[in-house]
């Protein structure tokens, strides 16, 4: 399949090596800001010759290649405008390190231990105009080790997240995956960690005044 892919660090960078070596064609990927350094996602993506069309931050649907299948968030702390997932023959989907509808927003792991959960998981969820409350296509259990700090929990969370991300674009290489919607009833949203950290969203409507 063709894969538009935003995302950034060691994540982004997995995921996009694991697409690679599945056979897809990586179309063109959108990281994180750039900073003192390229982010990981950005230098494999310069060292394999694909197109990086904008930091993740200004992506808009008139970014997206046309032709392309599917478009991945992995590890994206920036939201992909509806007119984006248009662009997509099957529209896009994205990894949570969390059970959804629990722990939306983009601290789950540090939320999960703040809480004290015993049980938490991965989801593999469509992106939707609610921020991590698209359908759900794939999620599985891990449990938490009381001992673990989050960045613990993150190395178990981190290949269970790939693994998720390349089962779930094989399946959907084969044919439409309808996926189940998230029960309302029991979502939570935390804020972040850093509380200057904002979501920023391209391609809004503005409202008339």
């Amino acid at each position: 399949m063709k894969i538009f892919l935003t995302g950034q660090r060691s994540f982004g960078k997995a995921v996009f090596l694991a697409l690679r070596e599945d056979g897809h064609d990586i179309v063109g990927v959108a990281p994180a800001p750039p900073g003192q350094y390229y982010d990981k996602l950005h230098a494999i993506a310069l060292r394999y010759k694909v197109p990086v069309v904008c930091d993740a931050t200004r992506l808009t649907s008139a970014h997206i290649p046309e032709g392309t299948d599917l478009i991945i968030s992995a590890h994206s702390h920036w939201f992909v405008s509806d007119k984006a997932v248009e662009k997509a023959r099957l529209g896009a989907i994205g990894y949570h390190p969390s059970l959804l509808p629990r722990h939306r927003g983009r601290d789950a792991v540090r939320w999960t231990i703040a809480c004290g959960d015993a049980v938490t998981g991965g989801s593999v969820y469509r992106l939707s105009p609610v921020v991590d409350g698209g359908s759900i296509l794939m999620q599985r259990i891990q449990f938490v080790d009381r001992s673990w700090n989050h960045h613990e929990l993150w190395k178990h969370l981190f290949p269970q997240g790939v693994q998720m991300l390349r089962e779930t674009v094989n399946r959907l290489s084969h044919g439409f995956i309808e996926g189940e919607p998230q029960d309302e009833r029991f979502a939570t949203w935390e804020p972040p960690f850093e509380a200057t950290a904002r979501l920023f969203r391209p391609e809004l409507l503005q409202l008339p005044q």
